[in-house]
C-alpha cells in the first residue's frame, strides 16, 4: 500500500470535519500532556497530526519547537491555512513516520491513531526507531490507538487493536507506561470507536 497516496486521497476527497477521526478539541490528549508536566520549552511533535487542532492548543500554551508530521501533504496545507500567521511558528514535516529520521529530540511525542495502522512488524520496528530517536531522555509520548473493543478496520485499512500492556510491549524497554485512559470517540456520522490512550515516559 502506498500510504502517502492513500491518505492524500482521503484528505482531498473529504472535508476535515467529516473525517471519522475529527475532534473539535483533543481533550484527552491535552489532559495527559498536562499530567506529564511537559516543559513547553522542550518542544513537541504531533505525528500524524494532519488537521488536528492539538497544535493550536499547544501554541496557546506557549509551546516552542513545535512540529507536525503527516504523510499527507493536503492535510498539512489545511492546518497551515487554519493557523494563518501562526503557521510560521510550526515546523511542517511531510513524511511517512516509518521513514522519518528526526533531526532533533522533543520533550513530547504525540500520536493519535497512526500506530494502529502499522500492521506489518517491520513498519512498527521502524516507528520505534523514530520514536526512540525523537524523544529526549525523560521526555514523554502520548500514543492512542484502537482498543481491543475498537474497530478492526478504518478508512478502508486493517488496523491492530491494543491494550495498554500490548502497546507497551510493542514500544519496548525504552518507554515506561505511566498511565492509560479509555475513550469512546463519536465520529461525525454517529458511530462509536473505542480508543486507548497511553502516556509513556522515555527511560
Amino acid at each position: 500500500m502506498d500510504r502517502k497516496q492513500h491518505w492524500s486521497d482521503v484528505y482531498s476527497k473529504r472535508a476535515a470535519d467529516r473525517a471519522s477521526w475529527h475532534q473539535l478539541r483533543p481533550a484527552l490528549s491535552l489532559e495527559l500532556i498536562d499530567r506529564a508536566g511537559v516543559d513547553p520549552k522542550a518542544g513537541a511533535i504531533d505525528v500524524g497530526g494532519g488537521t488536528s487542532t492539538l497544535v493550536d492548543e499547544l501554541l496557546e500554551q506557549g509551546f516552542a519547537n513545535l512540529a507536525v508530521l503527516d504523510v499527507a501533504g493536503p492535510a498539512l496545507e489545511l492546518a497551515r491555512a487554519r493557523l494563518d500567521d501562526r503557521a510560521d511558528r510550526v515546523q511542517w514535516i511531510e513524511a511517512d513516520v516509518t521513514e522519518f529520521e528526526p533531526a532533533r529530540q522533543w520533550g513530547l511525542w504525540h500520536d493519535r491513531a497512526v500506530f494502529h495502522f502499522l500492521t506489518d512488524a517491520s513498519n512498527r520496528k521502524a516507528y520505534r526507531r523514530a520514536l526512540e530517536a525523537g524523544v529526549a531522555p525523560g521526555g514523554f509520548a502520548v500514543i492512542s490507538a484502537f482498543s481491543l473493543e475498537g474497530p478492526e478496520r478504518c478508512s478502508g485499512l486493517d488496523v491492530v487493536r491494543y491494550s495498554p500492556e500490548s502497546l507497551a510491549d510493542e514500544l519496548g524497554a525504552a518507554f515506561e507506561l505511566v498511565e492509560s485512559r479509555d475513550e469512546v470517540h463519536m465520529t461525525p456520522t454517529g458511530a462509536e470507536q473505542a480508543f486507548v490512550y497511553c502516556l509513556f515516559r522515555r527511560v
